[in-house]
């Protein structure tokens, strides 16, 4: 699905990624149990086995400790303000989109 997206953003010059338009692809796709069905079952094994994705990222934090003893409230103050700002620009084109809409 994702490449079939990359070739439709790109034939068609769409202003959308290849990438979501194949995630979109695969929502309207997921209604057939023929795609639903392989679907799941790798989900399910993905979903199963989640937390081993998890221990190389924490074998990281524990391999750069100084690192993160020596930016970690910085990276923690980045963190946090680029979550609200990107909070704040959803909210914002949602409530814009929505006027827009209504108008």
């Amino acid at each position: 699905m994702q490449s079939l997206g990359e070739i439709l953003s790109r034939g068609l010059s769409l202003p959308i990624p290849g990438p979501v338009i194949g995630m979109l692809l695969l929502l309207l796709a997921l209604r057939w149990p023929v795609v639903r069905q392989p679907v799941a079952s790798c989900a399910g094994f993905l979903l199963a086995h989640l937390s081993l994705l998890f221990v190389p990222v924490g074998v990281g934090v524990m391999t750069h400790l100084g690192l993160l003893a020596q930016f970690g409230v910085r990276m923690l103050v980045v963190i946090v303000l680029s979550t609200w700002l990107g909070l704040a620009a959803t909210a914002l084109v949602l409530r814009y989109v929505r006027s827009e809409c209504d108008a």
